[in-house]
């Protein structure tokens, strides 16, 4: 269906492979905008689908483990006349794969988070990665261009970053359409901008205005270290004496003038 599409328009399909495992359960995938991280999740949806039902599967070689289910959150879409934005149904299609998937599930999750403000995206789609990780324990491709998530395979063994290639001249870019190992470095989006013929100026005044962003976060980082532990995380509070006092006190023991003046002398101590 790719391949198709692609004839028609006098490209080359790029063939990639894609390996998950027990131990590499999670392919998180950065890379430019049309640099081919959806057709590249599509296809190993494609191909898993064809082979569990016994159909022809196009590619070289395919080893598969049995799965239950394919989940996908892919493509922004709403649904205003039920009264749920774009962001919602978003939200709603990420809380049945996180409720619904399996060890034997495999799941496609595509630029979560994109839908709301950068801090609120970045965190749940920080939050839904783990959980995927931590509790599902499914087979996932997680495509993002939180580049700040890639960092995310020092903490967990089973995570691998992959990327789609590009390369850039003259302030042009060529979309490379293979997966290599390792993150993105940009996604390239003001480059896309001006392939789709967003007016040179435009263009020219993003550039400004992103070498400002990138001077700014330097100096007085606009990005909070999301990996950073908050200073209540790390520092444990001092009990309050009245739970240590509650602690040394055996009510079976005590008679009701005793029971009483214990009362009296922990409301003391809260005062």
């Amino acid at each position: 269906m790719v391949e198709g599409e692609l004839a028609n328009n006098a490209e080359t399909f790029i063939a990639n492979d894609c390996l998950l495992a027990e131990s590499r359960r999670l392919l998180l995938i950065t890379g430019p905008n049309m640099g081919g991280k959806s057709t590249y999740m599509r296809q190993v949806a494609l191909i898993a689908l064809l082979a569990h039902i016994g159909c022809y599967v196009p590619a070289d070689r395919c080893v598969l483990g049995p799965l239950d289910r394919i989940f996908t959150r892919i493509g922004a879409s709403d649904d205003l006349a039920s009264g749920r934005s774009t962001f919602m149904v978003e939200m709603t299609e990420a809380a049945a794969i996180l409720h619904h998937a399996t060890a034997q599930s495999l799941v496609l999750m595509d630029e979560i988070g994109r839908g709301t403000s950068t801090f609120d995206g970045m965190a749940l789609a920080f939050a839904i990665l783990r959980h995927l990780i931590d509790k599902n324990r499914c087979l996932t491709l997680f495509a993002t261009h939180y580049f700040e998530m890639t960092r995310l395979s020092h903490e967990y063994t089973e995570l691998a970053n992959v990327h789609l290639g590009a390369v850039e001249h003259a302030h042009r870019i060529v979309f490379m359409h293979a997966v290599e190992e390792g993150p993105a470095n940009q996604s390239y989006g003001i480059q896309v901008a001006a392939l789709a013929g967003i007016p040179i100026a435009v263009v020219r005044a993003a550039r400004k205005q992103l070498r400002e962003f990138e001077q700014r976060a330097t100096v007085d980082p606009l990005q909070p270290d999301l990996f950073a532990q908050s200073a209540a995380e790390t520092v444990e509070p001092e009990p309050h004496p009245v739970l240590g006092q509650l602690a040394s006190i055996d009510p079976d023991a005590l008679t009701p003038r005793e029971a009483l003046d214990a009362l009296y002398a922990l409301k003391g101590m809260l005062r």
